[in-house]
Parts: C-alpha cells; structure tokens; sequence
C-alpha cells in the first residue's frame, strides 16, 4: 500500500529555494503545496511560474505562511530565507506553532542557541508542545566541516585533534556567494565589512560548536581569523569584473581551545580561480584518519539535497529544535 506523500511548502524563492522546490517535486514521496515569498513580483503566481516545472502548476505562491495554512495541511516547510538566528527564529515560530516542522539553510540555525539562546528556548519549547521539530542544515555547515568529521570519529578509540580544510572555486559559485566573499572591493573594506559581520562565511563558528558538543569539547578559547584574499592578476567571471590587487575571496579560520589544548582547527579557502578545490578532514588519534573530496562538494548544487533528504529523518525524531547529531544519519532519499 502506498503510504501518505510528505506535504511541503517552500519558503523562500530565491535561487536556492527555487533549486530546492524543483528537487522536491521530483521525489515521489513529497506533494508540494505551496510557495511563500514576500516578493510582490511573485504573489498571485504559481510554482509553475517560479520554477518552470510543468506538475508543480496547482502549487501557488502565498505572501504569508498563515496565509498558505489556511489553504491545506503542510507537514515541513523548506526555509532558504537568509542567514541569521534571531531573524529565522522569528520568520519559523508561526510554523512551528501549528505543529509544522521546518528544515532550514539558515547557517546560524545549525547551533542555534549560539547566537540566540532565548530565541532558541522559546522555540523549542514551542515545538515539544506542538509537535513540530526544527533543524538547520546544508553543505557548508551541515555537512563538511562538521557533520562529515564527526561521523569519521565513530571509529575512534581516541580523538586528540580535529582538523577541516576546505578549498572552494567560488568562479563556479552563484552571484550572491561571489559578492559575499568581496569580489571586486578593495581589501580593507573587506576587512572591515567582516569585522561588522557583514561579510565573509556564515556559521563558522557554529560549526566549531557542533563539533564540540558531540565530541563532549567544553571550548575555553575560540577565535576566528580572517584575511581577504587578493587577486593577483584580473579575473573575470558570469557577474564580476576584478583587477589585481582587489578582493577576489576569503581565507577564514577558527580555532577551538580546552585549556592549554588546540582540539579544533577548521580552514576555510573560498575565492575566484581557486586551484585544487578540495574538502578535507584529518583525525588524530587512534587510529589516525584522514580524507579528502577531490573538487570538493558543490554547495548550491547539494544544499538543496541536503535539505530535501533531512525532511524523512525529523519526521522521526523527537519534537524540539535538533542539531544534526540529533536525527539520523544524512543519506540519500
């Protein structure tokens, strides 16, 4: 007997979100019900119109998710919507209020307590009552720099060290990645945007909290390094004209301490025209592991299917907001 098809909602239709819905509606197991945007270009259109996908015709765009809710019963809703905790937080609670569970690209939501202890509580709270679950996912972080080290130590009889390398050809990337790593500015705007956390790789740092939490890690010093990248010669590509001596990427580090101990030490390479793209991970202890993603993974492309296979596992697991060491393993679906 076939069972129930998982009723999703995507919320969000920028160029992940639009990828993300197209994935969705390509699964068997999912119905896609609805779209929610505040583009004003967008009301009254259907997901047909958004996406170019012919079955996805009965699915409309809504301005709001109450607004879709009182249409039909969603399940999970996809929420490719921006960057920061306290802001998805807020954009999530009227979901989760009714019960709906939520996978998130939102970075900061991967540790959401981090940066929005309070914010975090209360949504939690809101979803054991309601039944709802709430995840942050994605490539980077999600998966690369945190996840994939972590499940690598489920064969150690001791861990010392954890080290993360990851080199990204950002040429091959979308437009809103290559301006957030200050394609085309001079190097010390860069740094100063960064400073103003208005720049460079979002939730760094809480990658380096997941991996602490599950390696049971009480950090007493983290810090974040970071450097603009300068390019040494024009580069052009699909949106950026850069001359030599601008900014063409970032180098971004972080570093996690238990006492006198370095336990954490994750680096991060994204700029145009990057040679040997790569994802990398090293383990010391016992036994020693190491491995390596040759051309590393493609973000845009796999941050949709991170989303679109996480929604079967917190369908199983408890209420409440999750971390990714709280659902199941990532696996294709």
């Amino acid at each position: 007997m076939q069972q129930n098809k998982i009723k999703v909602a995507q919320f969000g239709l920028g160029p992940i979100g639009i990828e993300s819905i197209k994935l969705a509606a390509d699964k068997e197991w999912i119905e896609v019900v609805g779209g929610i945007d505040i583009d004003p270009a967008k009301a009254g259109k259907t997901l047909s119109d958004i996406t170019g996908v012919g079955k996805l015709a009965a699915a409309r765009m809504y301005k709001s998710f109450e607004e879709l809710a009182e249409k039909g019963k969603v399940d999970v809703v996809l929420h490719t919507a921006g960057s920061k905790a306290d802001v998805s937080i807020q954009q999530i609670m009227p979901m989760a209020q009714r019960g709906v569970s939520v996978v998130s690209s939102c970075e900061e939501l991967l540790v959401p307590k981090f940066r929005a202890p309070k914010l975090a509580e209360e949504l939690d709270a809101i979803c054991r009552k309601s039944g709802a679950r709430v995840l942050g996912t994605g490539v980077n972080p999600g998966f690369v720099m945190d996840v994939l080290p972590i499940c690598m130590t489920g064969v150690s009889r001791t861990v010392e060290h954890i080290y993360v390398e990851r080199v990204v050809n950002a040429s091959t990337r979308r437009m809103p990645l290559q301006k957030k790593i200050g394609s085309g500015l001079e190097p010390e705007e860069m740094r100063r945007l960064f400073a103003e956390g208005k720049a460079g790789h979002a939730g760094f740092l809480e990658s380096l909290a997941l991996i602490g939490h599950a390696m049971g890690w009480q950090f007493t010093e983290t810090y974040e390094l970071f450097e603009p990248v300068i390019a040494p010669y024009d580069l052009t590509t699909k949106f950026f004209n850069v001359k030599k001596g601008q900014c063409c990427g970032i180098h971004q580090q972080v570093v996690g301490n238990v006492g006198s101990v370095q336990r954490v030490h994750m680096d991060l390479k994204m700029y145009l025209d990057a040679r040997d793209p790569h994802d990398g991970a090293t383990i010391t202890g016992d036994p020693p592991l190491e491995i390596r993603v040759n051309g590393g993974v493609a973000g845009d492309h796999a941050t949709v299917a991170s989303l679109v296979n996480a929604i079967p596992r917190i369908l199983k697991a408890q209420p409440g907001v999750l971390l990714m060491t709280d659902i199941g393993v990532p696996a294709w679906k």
